[in-house]
């Protein structure tokens, strides 16, 4: 056969494989069995491992998975993926859209209206059609590369197909676990001997974050695209409810119970279907999500800190089950508050089983009046902790006695102690009380602080009763020989983990003082201080006045910021973190931006550059302050081109912005 031929069949079993899972993921009618589905692809398969020249990254094979990854690269996203607003009452969705109707000054607005999925956000760049890179949401500003791993799922086309498709955009939508596929999933667990998943949404993100695609290719993902980031064309639709039915004409899967409502009625109406709806959907919906249908509409409303002012998301109520409270116990935090937990008699809400729920803290216990043996209402609302919502007091049995909390911590024994204005109870006992060493490490290494892949509740308890880390410090001095002898962990395990908190150095200053886990400074409290403060020593020396002039933070977190750098000890660590190679790009303060050399200047990227890539080059330039586009216009200052530019520097000369070459770029930023 000569390779005309097999190119020629190669095109013909892609569009053909193409074609068959667009009829099976998007309008549920299978055109062809399975195993003539199968058939096909293991043709495609044989003749691309026999004329590998042929291969394409858009070929339906990328979805089989490839060999492990050491880890997930970080994505910035160029446009931030930002929260919802909830409205948990009729009331407060009610006064959202009097909101609205008076900044827009109309009597009704018409939304788009669609489930709220229970899965991940996730964003997927295609450029010139295929599918160039796909990230998790991360943090709203930073997600991780999982690219790979997006391959694998069959209902995300690798290249979109039809008219009107810009040569680049970012598809914005929900990975998440259909209720069957779940369902097998667990069996196929549960035969194998391995651990089940506790819900779909907890088996799609465990599914997603595999750092061996082949086993991502196994699990049953999948998609619906709700939304776009970066949009680089002029044909951009002028509603939401248009761009999806654009989006769905180039193969994308849109979930098919959105729909358009006019006025507040209609949205309640909605709500109210959609929930009697709900358990005969074959996805974990936990609420409506409303949207201002109009994009200019949208874009006059703008944004409030991390969330649209022209959406927001109606929760379902709170599912709730009775159960009998075998005990009460206290935990202690990585802050010291002592938590009465209840333990109870194994029960489902919601699908899934619950056998703890918190109680808060001493004055909930009281105002409750949970006791040993009650019969408890508990509820639970999505992912938020179950919580005993009340005691059904006609089952309390005789004689049954009050819970009291302990004087003393249940973990250290030193004595315990209240503040002022605060219903919460500490141990006094700091990193001596066991508790909150292994609680202040475990959250040092969590996710959205330092990262360090692999070190769990376990393995820090391993560490710590070893006596191998005294403080965070000692996890930078950990090496695989001492790593190795460590139960469950053989060499291979302790190099990973080597390697994680290797990795872990390169972050960024918020996230490394987040993860010292200051009382009361969360993730957007720490990326203040990164912006307004600009390093470390800044933020390590500010007196409580000159943080009380930031924004947002008032005189209790300002002393807590100015106890915790005050202690010689915390000092020291912050010290031989440093000292061990823990590093961070230089930031620019916001107060520094007013002078940077390029503020107000509009640039816009086109091509491949030699010298860096492009979300590189895209950060220089912000530093400097600069503002990236994604599409020219009259009000661009300048177009730097690299290789294979496409139309826009031709466009550029039609609208008169200077154009820079790769080499004029450097020139300029340096």
């Amino acid at each position: 056969m000569s390779e005309e031929f097999i190119r020629e069949r190669i095109d013909e079993l892609r569009l053909a494989i193409n074609r068959h899972n667009s009829h099976y993921h998007q309008y549920d009618s299978p055109q062809v069995s399975d195993a003539e589905y199968d058939r096909l692809f293991r043709e495609l398969q044989e003749l691309e491992q026999a004329y590998p020249a042929f291969r394409t990254p858009d070929s339906p094979t990328e979805r089989m998975g490839a060999e492990p990854l050491k880890g997930f690269d970080p994505v910035s996203h160029e446009v931030p993926m930002l929260s919802l607003d909830n409205a948990l009452s009729d009331d407060e969705l009610i006064a959202f859209d009097k909101r609205l109707r008076e900044r827009l000054d109309t009597e009704r607005i018409e939304y788009l209206a669609e489930p709220k999925l229970d899965g991940l956000a996730i964003s997927l760049v295609y450029e010139h059609a295929i599918l160039l890179r796909a990230a998790t949401r991360g943090d709203g500003q930073v997600g991780e590369n999982v690219t790979r791993n997006v391959q694998t799922i069959r209902s995300i086309p690798l290249k979109l197909n039809g008219k009107k498709i810009p040569q680049f955009i970012e598809i914005r939508g929900e990975i998440f676990m259909p209720k069957k596929g779940f369902l097998a999933l667990n069996q196929r667990c549960r035969a194998t001997g391995m651990k089940e998943f506790a819900n779909p949404r907890n088996a799609a993100a465990g599914s997603l974050r595999q750092l061996d695609s082949r086993i991502t290719a196994t699990r049953p993902l999948d998609f619906f695209c709700y939304g776009h980031g970066v949009f680089v064309d002029q044909l951009r639709p002028k509603s939401h409810w248009k761009m999806l039915q654009l989006m769905r004409s180039w193969g994308l899967p849109v979930c098919p119970e959105g729909q358009i409502v006019q006025g507040i009625e209609a949205c309640r109406e909605y709500f109210q279907r959609l929930q009697e709806k709900r358990v005969a959907l074959d996805y974990e919906i936990d609420g409506v999500v409303y949207k201002v249908d109009n994009f200019a509409l949208q874009e006059r409303l703008g944004f409030i800190a991390r969330a649209p002012r022209w959406a927001i998301a109606r929760k379902f109520p709170a599912e709730e089950a009775l159960s009998v409270v075998a005990d009460i116990d206290v935990q202690v935090g990585r802050t010291g508050a002592l938590t009465p937990v209840a333990r109870l008699r194994p029960v489902e809400v919601g699908g899934v089983t619950v056998t703890n729920a918190t109680l808060h803290n001493a004055d909930e216990v009281r105002r409750k009046d949970v006791r040993k043996g009650d019969t408890v209402v508990v509820r639970r609302a999505g992912d938020v902790i179950p919580e005993v919502a009340r005691v059904v007091m006609e089952h309390r049995k005789p004689g049954a006695s009050p819970f009291a909390m302990p004087s003393r911590c249940p973990i250290c024994g030193s004595a315990v102690e209240t503040v002022a204005g605060e219903s919460t109870i500490r141990c006094s006992g700091g990193l001596a009380c066991p508790a909150q060493h292994r609680e202040m490490i475990k959250h040092f290494a969590s996710r959205k602080a330092m990262d360090i892949e692999g070190l769990g509740d376990k393995r820090i308890s391993q560490l710590i009763e070893r006596k191998m880390i005294d403080s965070v410090a000692d996890l930078y001095r950990l090496d695989v020989d001492r790593l190795k002898g460590l139960e469950r962990m053989g060499r291979k395990s302790a190099e990973n983990l080597v390697q994680a908190i290797e990795n872990s150095k390169k972050t960024t200053l918020a996230r490394f003082i987040h993860a010292f886990g200051l009382r009361d400074v969360g993730e957007a409290t720490a990326q203040l201080l990164e912006q307004r403060l600009g390093s470390l020593e800044a933020i390590m020396d500010a007196d409580e006045d000159s943080l009380m002039e930031l924004p947002g933070i008032g005189p209790v977190v300002a002393r807590n910021i100015r106890h915790f750098f005050d202690q010689p000890s915390n000092r020291k660590v912050t010290e031989q973190l440093v000292a061990a190679g823990i590093t961070w790009q230089a930031v620019r303060t916001i107060k520094d931006t007013l002078h940077q050399p390029l503020a107000g200047q509009s640039f816009v990227l086109t091509g491949t550059l030699d010298s860096m890539p492009r979300d590189q080059a895209k950060q220089e330039l912000k530093k400097l302050g600069a503002r990236i586009s994604a599409s020219l216009s009259s009000k661009t200052d300048y177009l730097v081109v690299g290789d294979n530019p496409g139309s826009k520097a031709s466009k550029a000369l039609d609208l008169d912005v200077e154009i820079l070459s790769e080499e004029d770029f450097l020139s300029l930023i340096r």
